[in-house]
């Protein structure tokens, strides 16, 4: 699955240069023209690292990581035409894992966001599961969504597991009941009423699920990674 950037800058040329460059690359691309547009997209929608111009008009691009890391450690790369040491510490001070001065050689970028990803694929643990901004960790039985906790019942964190650990693959509800709840003879319906608890805890919108999908007909399966 192609890697998604967001590119946060309040010069066109150099988002219109960017976008075109990460594009070649593979990447898919977003952009956001304010420090208010960034973090609004952040909210809404899913990424995989950022380009954040420190320079931005209304709040500024450490203000910007600043917010995004009270919800996420995601790779931040700024961007940023000033080259004093201060202004890049202030930046590292807030969270951002790298740094470039404008003008800066995209190739080198492109080097320094894939060594980010990497890096960030490999800091999650082999007790962690991660999909988009959804960690699971197994051995704490602990699930956080943008770095926040979400209070699960073990029932409900045993199907979100079983699902996650299956991606794409389709449970019917009697494939649950006999994975989850063993030697149940209840009612089947248990199911649906556990995967909608499920939904309204870790789903910003339960009518467009990111994580917990329904198979009209047969029964449900987690998104693919």
């Amino acid at each position: 699955m192609a890697k998604r950037v967001l590119i946060v800058d309040d010069e066109p040329l150099i988002v219109k240069g960017l976008k075109f460059s990460l594009e070649q690359e593979g990447y898919e691309t977003d952009c956001a023209h304010s420090g208010e547009e960034a973090l609004e997209k952040f909210n809404n929608d899913n990424f995989d690292i950022i380009l954040l111009d420190v320079m931005l008009p209304g709040i500024s691009g450490t203000d910007v990581c600043h917010s995004i890391r009270q919800e996420s450690m995601i790779p931040i790369i700024m961007l940023t035409a000033k080259s004093a040491d201060e202004d890049k510490i202030e930046g590292l001070t807030e969270g951002a894992d790298d740094y470039l001065t404008k003008p800066f050689n995209v190739n080198e970028l492109k080097a320094r966001m894939k060594n980010l990803l990497k890096r960030s694929e490999k800091s999650v643990s082999d007790s962690e599961l991660k999909v988009k901004d959804l960690v699971m960790d197994k051995e704490k039985r602990t699930v956080t969504i943008k770095g926040v906790e979400i209070e699960l019942t073990a029932k409900e964190f045993d199907i979100l597991l079983l699902l996650v650990t299956n991606p794409g693959k389709v449970f019917r509800r009697e494939d649950l009941l006999e994975y989850i709840w063993k030697d149940y003879s209840g009612d089947i319906r248990t199911v649906d009423v556990h995967i909608r608890r499920l939904r309204q805890k870790i789903e910003g919108d339960q009518n467009a699920p990111e994580y917990v999908y329904t198979k009209w007909g047969v029964g449900y399966y987690f998104a693919q990674k």
